[in-house]
């Protein structure tokens, strides 16, 4: 299957046991699970496999920080910010509504007119 993203062949065969995770954007500060995980894990960042250690288990689908952050630090994924850390988060800490406040979801300004 192709990621939407660039094309990168996403969890596929053989390729399935190489990576546990995958870097969407090269800007991003997360990588997704690409089925449920724990401890050790393989992440692609482009054509590069990386290790992190995950302090607890992230579920599949959703992700973890590839860098220390400090609270109010922008998250960036596909490529693009999806909201800010409400905590600081250490490399391969999860990443989701319990620290992180997204911009997808904020209401729309009224329109006046």
């Amino acid at each position: 299957m192709l990621h939407p993203y660039r094309g990168i062949v996403v969890n596929v065969g053989k390729d399935a046991a190489i990576w546990d995770a995958l870097q969407i954007a090269p800007s991003d500060h997360v990588a997704v699970a690409l089925r449920d995980l724990s401890g050790r894990v393989r992440v692609r960042q482009g054509n590069e496999i990386v290790e992190i250690t995950l302090p607890d288990p992230i579920p599949t689908g959703h992700k973890f920080a590839l860098v220390d952050l400090p609270a109010g630090s922008e998250i960036r994924k596909y490529g693009a910010p999806i909201g800010r850390l409400t905590q600081p988060v250490t490399v391969g800490a999860h990443v989701h509504v319990h620290n992180l406040i997204s911009q997808r979801a904020r209401p729309f300004p009224a329109i006046k007119g």
